[in-house]
């Protein structure tokens, strides 16, 4: 099922997003049918039902001489339609996150393609043998029905539990949260970077941030120690150094308060673990790869996996940490230039030769 889930999701996000069916005559020229009258055909008969149920109240023809039954039927068919616009509506938002730049592939595909259903994609159309329809049911729920080339099993959703589910905060998609975004906030908040490397209006990184100064490495007489590296044709530069353990004490408690607030929904969890975390990938690495099949193997199941497991959360925790800082602070500790512009400068790589040429030439040490 996982492979299938990730081949149809793939498969559909692929369409929408080319334009490929644009120059197809055949397409082009085809009579598409996207009108499903889903409203239409679900109150139908509901007419004559109503006149039916009046008429037994008004001549007192009712099943009990209170009509009990007869007004609350009558009192279903009333509320109905707003419920059906609701029902609908809260369908369509949950289904809208299929077309989500993040989406985890990994989930049911049936959700994308009834979005696709619902939503007139090409070639989802009635003409290519899908069709949606309402059903009110004799206890006063609703339910939709999603049908389809591509749904070997129709897609049912009923309106009292997906009010339920959406009440505890449940949805029946799982929507990724944008990690990146969420990281680059943190990086403001963390407390690791100097003054004035964060817009204060927007929360944008400047072109000048840095790690502040508490966390360069120094010698105990106050100078810069430094990381030499040979650059090529003879040179070498100056380095950089910081203090990486004590960065790490200063972000983690940050890092846990944001995983503990993704823990309240754990189903983002999964979804923020297939799509980013679990590939231990880089962000660039993941712009392609949340079009893929992310974290492949590696991926959690939604059926399986959750409630999630006190040793999966604990592995989200440390990846997530890793994930921050291989892509978010690392940048600001790898390959810095010092800030004194003299010690900036590239010099004379020192090779064992003047190594021992400058030693011999050292004063000897006085008794």
């Amino acid at each position: 099922m996982e492979n299938k889930n990730i081949k149809i999701n793939l498969f559909i996000k692929n369409l929408n997003k080319s334009n490929a069916l644009a120059y197809n005559k055949d397409y082009v020229a085809s009579h598409a049918d996207y009108n499903f009258k889903i409203l239409d055909n679900a109150y139908e008969s509901t007419g004559e039902l109503y006149a039916k149920l009046k008429t037994d109240v008004q001549n007192n023809t009712c099943e009990d001489p209170t009509c009990f039954t007869e007004n609350q039927q009558l009192k279903m068919l009333m509320e109905a339609p707003q419920k059906s616009i609701d029902f609908l509506s809260s369908v369509g938002a949950q289904l809208m996150t299929t077309d989500d730049t993040y989406y985890d592939v990994n989930q049911d595909y049936r959700y994308a393609v009834a979005n696709a259903i619902l939503t007139g994609k090409p070639l989802f159309s009635k003409s290519d043998g899908y069709n949606v329809a309402l059903h009110l049911n004799s206890n006063g729920s609703q339910e939709i029905v999603f049908s389809g080339p591509m749904l070997k099993e129709a897609l049912a959703i009923n309106s009292t539990v997906l009010e339920t589910l959406e009440a505890s905060g449940t949805d029946i998609v799982a929507i990724t949260p944008d990690i990146n975004a969420d990281m680059l906030r943190l990086l403001g908040e963390v407390g690791v970077l100097g003054g004035g490397s964060i817009n204060p209006e927007t929360g944008e990184l400047m072109p000048g941030a840095k790690i502040a100064e508490e966390f360069v490495l120094k010698n105990p007489d106050g100078s810069y120690d430094y990381e030499i590296v040979e650059i090529g044709d003879g040179k070498s530069r100056n380095l950089l150094k910081f203090d990486l353990d004590k960065i790490e004490k200063k972000v983690t408690p940050f890092l846990d308060a944001e995983v503990a607030g993704l823990l309240q929904q754990e189903q983002e969890v999964v979804a923020a673990w297939n799509v980013f975390i679990g590939a231990d990938t880089s962000v660039s690495e993941d712009d392609q790869m949340a079009q893929n099949a992310n974290a492949g193997f590696l991926a959690w199941d939604y059926e399986e996996d959750l409630p999630l497991m006190q040793d999966k959360k604990d592995l989200f925790m440390d990846k997530y940490k890793k994930y921050f800082m291989h892509n978010y602070l690392e940048q600001f500790t790898k390959n810095q230039l010092p800030s004194v512009k003299a010690d900036a400068v590239p010099f004379e790589t020192q090779t064992e030769e003047v190594k021992e040429t400058a030693e011999q030439a050292m004063p000897e040490p006085q008794n």
